[in-house]
């Protein structure tokens, strides 16, 4: 499981030309869910996204994490983020789970997400076409990868 995280002041969703969510500060979490992925992923990814301390403190130091300031969560699932480009210009995304696994792992870090911030967190529509729009804070852009915590 990847997850690009980036630190926004503000961001949403748009979905057929209506927003369908949108949050102020916090993070926009591109998701992308492979078929080697399970609970064990969601559940050290998610630790790592809530915990993450990359929020000024007074001193204008990356000292605070997202319950610290009370940020949101806009979760967006996206499969190319497990594209290969090894080969040739046009990727692969042969990593990337089919809809019948990758469903009920992206609705389970919702579902984990939202109990380690204790509000509800914004998303997108799985597998919809998606207009994703930003305002990067700093800019701030984290990339963790669930297969690769040593």
């Amino acid at each position: 499981m990847i997850a690009v995280i980036q630190r926004v002041s503000s961001a949403s969703v748009t979905i057929e030309g209506k927003v369908e969510e949108e949050i102020q500060k916090g993070f926009l979490v591109l998701l992308g869910i492979t078929h080697l992925d399970s609970q064990e992923d969601i559940e050290w990814l998610g630790r790592k996204i809530v915990g993450l301390r990359v929020f000024g403190d007074s001193d204008d130091k990356m000292n605070l994490d997202l319950k610290a300031v009370d940020g949101d969560i806009l979760l967006i699932s996206q499969f190319t983020l497990h594209a290969s480009t090894k080969k040739g210009n046009r990727p692969s995304f042969i990593e990337a789970a089919r809809p019948e696994i990758a469903t009920p792992l992206y609705e389970g870090m919702i579902t984990f997400l939202e109990k380690e911030i204790e509000k509800p967190i914004q998303r997108g529509i799985f597998g919809a076409d998606m207009k994703v729009a930003l305002l990067n804070d700093g800019p701030v852009t984290i990339i963790i990868d669930s297969k690769n915590r040593i």
